[in-house]
């Protein structure tokens, strides 16, 4: 019997400002009705952009779950990728079978049988799926930080711990969706107080 898998992925463990994002995705067993997945990482920008909506709208389910900032600092970035797992597949475990996760770490109690694949976003179509997804969302999220704080440069780094990003925290502390236990955010804190939204944009929640 073909089983239904539900592949599930991350963005954005490693920077310095943002969410962490997990999706999931679970496409109909047999041939993968999506051309051109592949590792997000790999594709242009263009490309993912043009797979995002194909995914959404030919997937038995899918579900996209941000992780912010706060949450980041209260659980630490492992525990908050976990969780952040967890509740993507509880958003899809009507319809799957079973999980695939991209890295080495289960989160624990899942709602289905689950194996983790060490480098799952190039070797499970459904992962690479919730790959494009997370990533696509979250860039989208760090545009809209840009659009609040366009000191940092967000649109271009994506909250990464560039050079021009390292500088940009040195001459104006951190913002609000700067995640304060990173070393370079938390040693920002005591220079430069805490960057506000500009006039008349909404503050992030």
């Amino acid at each position: 019997m073909s089983l239904r898998v539900a592949g599930i992925d991350e963005a954005g463990r490693g920077p310095l400002a943002g969410p962490v994002v997990v999706a999931a995705v679970v496409f109909a067993p047999g041939r993968t009705p999506v051309n051109g997945l592949d590792d997000s990482k790999v594709l242009s920008e263009k490309k993912r952009e043009l797979l995002y909506p194909r995914i959404l709208e030919r997937a038995l389910a899918w579900k996209i779950v941000f992780v912010e900032a706060d949450e980041i600092d209260r659980r630490n970035i492992f525990q908050a990728t976990m969780h952040g797992m967890r509740e993507a597949l509880l958003g899809v475990a009507h319809v799957a079978d079973c999980a695939r996760i991209d890295g080495n770490r289960l989160p624990k109690d899942l709602p289905c049988p689950a194996e983790a694949w060490v480098g799952g976003d190039a070797r499970d179509r459904s992962i690479m799926a919730a790959s494009i997804l997370a990533k696509v969302a979250r860039d989208a999220r760090m545009h809209e930080l840009h659009a609040q704080f366009p000191q940092y440069g967000f649109d271009r780094h994506k909250g990464y711990p560039s050079l021009m990003h390292l500088e940009a925290l040195r001459r104006f502390g951190p913002c609000p969706s700067h995640r304060r236990s990173f070393a370079p955010v938390r040693d920002s804190l005591a220079a430069v107080p805490l960057q506000a939204p500009l006039p008349g944009i909404p503050h992030p929640a």
